[in-house]
């Protein structure tokens, strides 16, 4: 997600915080030591320098002290170097790319691994993610993962198995779900998790917004189907997993958290209203999801991008002993409201990260972003079939993959817009 607007910036306000990791690989116990005592540079590699990619890197680098940049990697090369002006002029020595370490092309996320970086921050369309986070894993590094992490059942297993290659590796993975790193929310769900508004009956969860920070990209002549879906990512679900999957993630990441855990089940509807024209590709504008839980308890789950609408952005939950906002207050039995620090989220995430690698300890969210991720895919799938769809059959039986037939410029056609009772089930 981006921060462009001044809606989305005061939202961020009330986002998240838990633990982040991502960092060297195989490395020994004297640089383990070293790292925690803040005596060794950790080395940093980028996978993807458009507006996420910008930030997680500025972020990144004003986490903590003996960190330097020392790759970038894009599917275009340009936009490696223009990042690389940036960073030379605001981080100085903390910036040590070179042109020569600017990769560009379908295979720069495997030359950003192999140029000898301790941490590698992706932030490459997330239908890249699960080949990627497997590529880094295998070589022994540390991630850092925006959200999604996949756009299909089959690349949510690629995540989960590459999240326990990594335990076994004693790799960290932190996902760029900033608010499990908001000490609002860190505090406020930790009450929650430990019964203050009692048994939870009820959930809502909200991204009702506009779209005009996700600007439409119109295909130019010169551009093939590829290329220009992919500098229009937003808009294929290969890409994006379409809107519910990479933005409301946020919100559903919640739901998980209070619910300690997935739903059984999703029933949804969904359709496009606004988005008419072309450079819309082919996702849904709106969507609404009932997630049920074993316990029956239901999450009602409602996310749209429209312009001129109304927006709601929040997620609130119900208990037999109270409600709250998730981040700010708890009312009922155990009354509570936040008061205290609440530093940036976005320079959090990379802060626990550091913190987690240097005390030997790294932290790996891989399983649960993964699940996250689920929620998301299980509700846009029922959305785009008609069905209604168990949680256990979607991560196991699933073989639904919209991975390309290939990774290369040129034709790449896609389906139109799903049609719930059409558009099959797989």
């Amino acid at each position: 997600m981006e921060r462009s607007s001044v809606s989305r910036r005061s939202f961020l306000k009330t986002s998240a915080v838990a633990a982040g990791t991502v960092i060297v690989a195989n490395a020994g116990v004297n640089k383990v030591l070293g790292a925690a005592v803040g005596s060794d540079k950790l080395r940093i590699g980028l996978l993807g320098c458009g507006k996420r990619g910008s930030g997680a890197i500025n972020d990144c680098l004003s986490s903590a002290e003996n960190l330097e940049v020392t790759a970038l990697g894009d599917m275009f090369v340009d936009s490696a170097k223009h990042l690389l002006g940036g960073l030379k002029q605001k981080w100085g020595d903390k910036c040590k790319v070179t042109e020569e370490k600017c990769f560009g092309g379908f295979d720069a996320y495997k030359k950003v691994i192999e140029a000898d970086v301790d941490v590698v921050l992706m932030c490459v369309p997330p239908g890249f993610r699960p080949l990627h986070l497997k590529a880094a894993v295998e070589a022994g590094k540390h991630v850092f993962i925006e959200k999604p992490v996949a756009v299909d059942p089959v690349g949510v297993r690629s995540v989960i198995a590459s999240a326990k290659l990594a335990a076994e590796k004693k790799l960290g993975i932190v996902a760029g779900t900033q608010r499990r790193h908001q000490k609002r929310y860190v505090e406020a769900m930790k009450r929650i998790n430990e019964g203050a508004i009692g048994d939870i009956t009820a959930m809502q969860v909200y991204w009702i917004g506009d779209y005009g920070y996700y600007p439409a990209v119109m295909k130019k002549p010169e551009w093939s189907e590829m290329e220009w879906q992919i500098r229009n990512w937003n808009y294929f679900t290969w890409l994006s997993g379409d809107h519910i999957v990479e933005q409301h993630v946020h919100n559903l990441d919640i739901a998980h958290w209070a619910m300690k855990g997935p739903p059984i089940k999703a029933i949804a509807l969904g359709g496009r209203q606004q988005r008419t024209g072309p450079e819309f590709g082919h996702i849904y504008d709106h969507f609404s999801v009932e997630f049920e839980y074993p316990n029956g308890v239901k999450v009602s789950s409602y996310c749209r991008q429209n312009a001129k609408t109304s927006n709601r952005i929040s997620e609130s939950v119900i208990g037999t002993k109270g409600f709250s906002n998730c981040h700010g207050f708890i009312t009922g039995e155990n009354k509570w409201e936040f008061n205290g620090d609440d530093p940036n989220p976005y320079v959090q995430e990379h802060k626990d990260l550091i913190d987690s690698i240097r005390s030997g300890n790294p932290l790996n969210e891989g399983q649960r972003i993964a699940e996250s991720t689920l929620m998301g895919i299980l509700g846009r799938m029922s959305a785009y079939t008609g069905r209604e769809i168990s949680w256990d059959w979607a991560l196991k039986a699933s073989k639904l993959d919209l991975t390309p037939a290939k990774y290369e410029f040129g034709p790449n056609p896609v389906d139109g817009v799903a049609i719930p009772g059409e558009t099959p089930l797989i």
